[in-house]
C-alpha cells in the first residue's frame, strides 16, 4: 500500500494523528501555495487551514488512484487561493 493510500485509509478511520502527519508533510507546500498566489500571509493561513479542514472532514474526497494527496491538497489550494484573490 502507498503511503498516500494508507494515510487515507487511517483519515478516513478517523485518526487524528494522520491529519497530523499530512499536515507535517504537505502544509508548507499547500501555504507556500497560498501564499505565493494570494501575496497574503493572513490568506494563506486560512486557506492553509480549509484544505486541512476539508481533508479531515471528507477523506473520501481524495482519491489514491488518481494522483498524489500534495498534488490533490495544492490543488485545493490552488483554488481556494484564485478565489480569495478575486474576491480581495
Amino acid at each position: 500500500m502507498s503511503a498516500d493510500m494508507e494515510l487515507c485509509a487511517r483519515l478516513t478511520a478517523g485518526d487524528l494523528d494522520a491529519l497530523a502527519d499530512a499536515y507535517d508533510e504537505h502544509g508548507p507546500h499547500v501555504y507556500g501555495v497560498a501564499a505565493k498566489i494570494t501575496g497574503s500571509q493572513q490568506y494563506a493561513e486560512e486557506i492553509t487551514q480549509s484544505v486541512f479542514v476539508a481533508l479531515w472532514e471528507q477523506p473520501l474526497a481524495y482519491d489514491p488512484s488518481l494522483g498524489s494527496l500534495r498534488g490533490w491538497l495544492v490543488s485545493r489550494a490552488l483554488h481556494e487561493s484564485a478565489l480569495r484573490s478575486k474576491v480581495s
